[in-house]
């Protein structure tokens, strides 16, 4: 006869301490092959060396624009920078934030555009060009229209076919709209006549140029600076030299095929000694890519997300706003993933690290930064992103909602079946944030948390709250209580969901509490 099958329970409670996901998501290997110190999702958390934190939140640094941001400009002067968003094919001044004036440029077919800044004996100037307008040129005071006429001007090519300004080795250059062909001008000069440097004859796969930039082995702008051009069906042509109408001191390095690329002109990013490609291999340093096959992933900096990375080119590809940027303030490295317009969402790499996270709630077009801090084009308004301080941890004043799932931990018993009971997060905050704690069993990913609500109580404002009974800000401090989860499985990971808002959340470990039994006759 058969018996009932029973879950027989040891009388020893096992203790397990996991330490808090700070390899950051993992979006590439099978869920049973995680390491511990991964997570199979990392939502507005960031991992940092020691810690996951909760990310900072943004405010609406600018108001009142027309329509969506879909270009920030960032222009470095002597003394001064500046912000500028451009929106409805107008270009305003966001520097100071708030609402915004009158536009400082009007009549532009469209918001997107590509910059950059050069230094000349005549001064500062930020170069702007779309391949649809003609090209503008601001000194710091003044934007001029650059035409075959104009002062300053570009003659000897059609200024409105002119995008993507790069500057290489004190020479403007532009790629010409929907061509191979790139244009420069003479060394140290923002006008002149332009010179044509003709790819087609080098560029096996055809298409047209969507990208240049320098790069550079020794992390600085040096001698052995190259000029590399990308085009539409993923060619990278990689030169060397000053002057190309000189056969002795200009060369062909060679050329390499890649992935397509993502995001037209925005795709390359200089980072440190390297240049980063975004394409569909994933987020590639070229100087690993280079030297390496397609075939090997390894190479990618997006390789331990491959999977989710994978996924958002397949689906996204064709949708305006992607694009990267490196912010050293929070040693962080952004990839804007544009799912849909209002939503959407980041993946952020730590950039000592490299591990890797996933944010929602900002609603970018568009990155840039202004004295290191990163600002986002919104619909309608310039975001100041990552603010913090205790008026920082809010989304334009709203709740942050964060989620984290761990890896999967058969908490070395693989075969056993575990009865888990409690779990206590060792959190670092400043408040009392709303967060739950939560166990999924055998390999569901499903949030098995019920929706979090916070409402915060209202701090005390100096010379106006009475002492003893007005809420005073703290400095952060351990909370570490015990919550209750239930589930019964072979393996288990922790869930940890949070909501709050104007308040740092750090989280350290988490100890789990489970029984061990078998599966009895």
């Amino acid at each position: 006869m058969l018996k009932r099958r029973q879950f027989v329970q040891r009388a020893a409670a096992n203790v397990v301490s996991l330490p808090a996901p700070v390899g950051g998501w993992n979006a590439r290997d099978s869920l049973a092959n995680m390491a511990p110190t991964d997570a199979v999702t990392l939502e507005n958390y960031f991992p940092s060396v020691s810690n996951v934190n909760l990310r900072g939140g943004y405010e609406r640094y600018a108001t009142g624009l027309p329509d969506d941001v879909e270009t920030l400009m960032t222009y470095s002067g002597a003394t001064t920078d500046k912000l500028f968003a451009i929106s409805d094919g107008k270009v305003y001044d966001v520097t100071a934030g708030g609402a915004v004036g009158a536009p400082v440029v009007t009549g532009l077919s469209n918001s997107r555009w590509d910059y950059t800044n050069a230094t000349t004996s005549g001064g500062n100037y930020l170069y702007m060009a779309n391949g649809v307008n003609t090209p503008y040129l601001y000194n710091g005071s003044t934007w001029t229209s650059i035409t075959g006429a104009s002062t300053p001007a570009i003659t000897g090519v059609t200024t409105t076919t002119l995008t993507t300004p790069t500057l290489f080795k004190n020479r403007m250059w532009f790629i010409q709209k929907d061509t191979l062909k790139a244009w420069y001008l003479p060394t140290s000069s923002v006008g002149g006549a332009a010179q044509v440097l003709d790819l087609s004859s080098v560029a096996r796969l055809g298409g047209y140029l969507v990208a240049m930039a320098a790069w550079t082995i020794d992390a600085g702008y040096g001698v052995d600076d190259n000029l590399v051009f990308v085009t539409s069906n993923g060619e990278v042509l990689v030169y060397r030299g000053t002057d190309p109408a000189s056969a002795s001191t200009w060369a062909l390095i060679g050329i390499w095929i890649v992935g397509s690329p993502v995001g037209g002109s925005r795709c390359l990013l200089k980072y440190a000694g390297d240049l980063l490609i975004l394409s569909l291999d994933g987020l590639l340093p070229l100087a690993s890519a280079l030297q390496s096959s397609r075939l090997d992933p390894n190479v990618a900096l997006s390789d331990k997300i491959q999977g989710a990375f994978a996924t958002a080119t397949a689906q996204y590809q064709s949708n305006f706003g992607w694009g990267l940027l490196y912010n050293p303030k929070n040693n962080a490295l952004f990839v804007n993933i544009p799912v849909a317009e209002g939503a959407q969402q980041q993946f952020v790499m730590n950039n000592i690290t490299k591990a890797w996270a996933k944010f929602t709630g900002w609603y970018a077009f568009c990155w840039s930064l202004l004295n290191d801090d990163p600002y986002f084009g919104g619909a309608g308004f310039v975001g100041k992103a990552w603010t913090t301080g205790s008026t920082g941890y809010a989304d334009n004043n709203a709740n942050i909602a964060a989620r984290a799932l761990q890896a999967f931990n058969y908490f070395e018993s693989r075969g056993v079946k575990k009865y888990f009971t409690r779990a206590r997060p060792s959190i670092f905050t400043n408040g009392q944030p709303a967060i739950v704690c939560a166990i999924n069993v055998d390999f569901s990913i499903a949030d098995s948390t019920a929706p979090l609500s916070f409402s915060p109580q209202v701090a005390g404002l100096w010379d106006v709250g009475l002492w003893d009974q007005a809420l005073w800000g703290s400095d952060v401090e351990i909370t570490n209580n015990w919550q209750g989860i239930t589930g019964i499985g072979y393996c288990g990971a922790i869930q940890l969901n949070s909501t709050s808002k104007n308040m740092q959340i750090q989280w350290a470990a988490t100890d789990v509490v489970y029984q061990m039994g078998w599966a009895g006759i």
